[in-house]
């Protein structure tokens, strides 16, 4: 089966390796300038890339070279239009929600955030919507306590090259399942950049404790800056602590520094762990974070 293959990062590498080595001809690969493993490969191993944004026609030439039976998109950073989706007999994309909820950047990240007990991957077609084609396959992924954005991620890793393997095992076959999303029940959300990391100590205990293990290390992290001073201060932990606290104290006010403790509208954090705790000499007991 010929394939053509749009992948970026970590994951779009690791499917890139195990296609290669299979029975069918990767005949083509799309990604992103940054991804450097996928670029090497692709060019140790004599396949065509394209690098870099696709959009308006860009690619249209260097698709049209080569006989293509099904696009696989994983982890790609680009949408992918229907003049280039069109020249396959089948395009799939894998996307890491259980669509149609989650839809958009980032979905294990904000389902975290949100309180989601489970999250999951979808295979689903590529049409000219954002992950609004119709789905193919959907694997379930439990999201435990302490789970951190890293930790899905490494969750989903193991499902996508068996996923991707049933995908292309059901093509050959003729048994392509195709289900539409109910879009009343869809939700979207936007694309994060570090510097959306930012807590808000006004929050309720539990979602600051979501938002602070969604975006621990590796990731950006979340942040809050000490009052009057522009020194970041990132933080890959926090834990409920039972220390007592005065309603009327304002949000983010620091009333233990060993440990650490936060005072939030409705309890007290303990951070365990702050990335850059050697440059923060500067805390005291009485001072607030914001």
């Amino acid at each position: 089966m010929n394939i053509a293959l749009f992948v970026s990062g970590g994951l779009g590498f690791k499917l890139l390796n195990h296609l290669k080595e299979s029975k069918h001809s990767v005949q083509c690969v799309f990604t992103d300038s940054n991804s450097k493993g996928i670029i090497d490969t692709t060019n140790d191993n004599q396949l065509p890339i394209f690098t870099g944004n696709p959009r308006n026609e860009r690619a249209i030439k260097f698709i049209d070279a080569y006989e293509i039976d099904i696009i696989l998109s994983i982890n790609y950073l680009f949408l992918i239009e229907r003049s280039l989706f069109s020249k396959a007999k089948l395009a799939v994309n894998i996307h890491g929600s259980l669509l149609p909820k989650y839809r958009g950047r980032t979905p294990h990240v904000w389902a975290i955030i949100n309180n989601e007990s489970k999250t999951g991957v979808t295979a689903h077609l590529i049409d000219e919507g954002c992950d609004t084609g119709d789905i193919v396959k959907q694997k379930e992924v439990i999201i435990d306590d302490t789970d951190t954005g890293a930790d899905i991620l490494e969750k989903f890793n193991k499902l996508y090259v068996p996923l991707v393997d049933e995908i292309l095992s059901d093509f050959e076959r003729g048994r392509i399942k195709r289900l539409s999303q109910n879009n009343k029940n869809a939700t979207f959300f936007g694309k994060r950049t570090p510097d959306d990391g930012r807590i808000n100590w006004g929050w309720q205990k539990e979602r600051i404790r979501n938002w602070v293990r969604a975006q621990a290390y590796p990731y950006p992290g979340a942040f809050t800056y000490y009052e009057g001073l522009d020194e970041k201060v990132i933080i890959d932990e926090v834990v409920f602590s039972d220390m007592g606290f005065n309603e009327t104290d304002r949000n983010g006010l620091i009333v233990s520094l060993n440990p650490i403790c936060v005072k939030t509208p409705n309890g007290v954090l303990e951070i365990r762990n702050i990335r850059n705790l050697e440059r923060l000499s500067f805390l005291e007991v009485g001072q607030k974070l914001v």
